[in-house]
């Protein structure tokens, strides 16, 4: 497979002017998705122009956010006269972003898509996009208390960890043994989400079993301190049946741990760096919940576009992207989709994007989840 990036991180600084289609295939699929639309010039003053859109996430150093950036980039290749900043620090540094997103303001007139680890440090500059009048969609997470995103882009995280979790009940462990459970980044709500899912299915299908955590595994701190926290639980819980995590770097971190001592507990993870894909091929995970971050960034610019082209408002409301269990039975196809992200937006064209443009998955923005 070809490695994202370094270890499980994975930089690329786009400096994207979408002109020519990758393809001819994505020349099809431009009219078909409906982003080009055939509407005559004087009917909406956006559906021939050059349009100037940006994306602006947390780092360009990690996989998640990296994959949010890949589908808003396929988004504008696929109209063909757009024009995409993708914009990030090399580290999550809000501040850093902060200062990215008033740019963006200046030059992103047709829209901008927005999404933050630290959501609370942008209300004043979210605010002044509303005010200049910028199509604001909200990517990942919500949008902090007084401002209102024309349209919310995520998946459900209840859902990622309840997937997991019924994952981890499928391969059947001692329904009496111990659960060990990691949580990256313990005050990130994202991830709270998807621990209260995993925690629901392990409350109601294994009542009997003892659930030890959430632990911190300190994603903040890199994926060697991840490896080192997963480590010590590892040799303090020396009978438990499971080792379960719900973010990136615990799906790194726990094949590594279980390679090298030869472990027979079973071990879990949501998100997909490309060595968290390789533990599911090697058999070192039984699972990974996918929260299919390509769609978010793809569905929230593709809207934006649309919406420029036919002067017809967006839809309003929590747009759920989907999540993906990743297991033996799906690994080689997803490992092939994952090359590049030409490659992502061939299968998610097929096995998403059609289905939710056709019909999109709204619900009140208030659900979120």
């Amino acid at each position: 497979m070809q490695k994202k990036g370094s270890g499980w991180f994975r930089r690329r600084e786009w400096n994207v002017l979408a002109g020519a289609l990758a393809t001819a295939g994505l020349a099809l699929a431009a009219s078909a998705a409906g982003t080009t639309a055939a509407v005559a010039a004087d009917s909406c003053p956006g559906a021939n122009k050059t349009l100037h859109v940006a994306f602006v996430y947390s780092t360009t150093s990690q996989n998640p956010f990296q994959e949010m950036a890949d589908g808003a980039m396929m988004a504008a290749k696929e109209d063909g006269n757009t024009k995409i900043q993708l914009l990030a620090p090399p580290s999550v540094d809000g501040q850093a972003e902060v200062q990215m997103l008033q740019s963006a303001t200046a030059t992103a007139t047709d829209g901008i898509a927005w999404e933050a680890v630290l959501p609370d440090l942008f209300l004043r500059s979210l605010q002044a996009v509303k005010k200049a009048g910028i199509p604001l969609v909200a990517v990942d997470n919500m949008t902090p208390p007084g401002v209102t995103p024309d349209l919310l882009v995520s998946n459900s995280n209840f859902e990622v960890g309840k997937r997991l979790g019924e994952a981890f009940v499928d391969q059947h462990p001692d329904p009496h043994g111990e659960v060990v459970l990691g949580i990256d980044i313990p005050t990130l709500g994202v991830l709270q989400d998807r621990m209260k899912g995993l925690q629901s299915v392990l409350k109601a299908k294994l009542p009997d079993m003892k659930v030890t955590g959430p632990f911190d595994a300190r994603s903040n701190s890199g994926v060697t301190a991840t490896t080192q926290a997963w480590q010590a639980q590892v040799n303090a819980h020396p009978d438990a049946v499971g080792f379960l995590g719900v973010g990136g770097p615990d799906g790194i971190a726990l094949p590594l741990i279980k390679q090298k001592s030869k472990g027979k507990w079973l071990a879990g993870s949501a998100d997909i760096p490309p060595q968290a894909l390789e533990g599911v091929k090697s058999g070192a995970l039984f699972a990974l919940s996918s929260p299919e971050h390509f769609m978010k960034g793809y569905i929230a610019i593709h809207e934006i576009i649309k919406q420029a082209r036919t002067c017809k408002p967006m839809p309003h409301g929590w747009w759920n992207s989907g999540t993906l269990l990743i297991t033996k039975s799906n690994i080689d196809q997803i490992l092939q989709r994952e090359k590049s992200p030409e490659d992502m937006f061939a299968w998610f064209k097929t096995h998403a994007i059609e289905q939710q443009l056709a019909n999109p998955p709204l619900r009140k923005i208030s659900e979120l989840n």
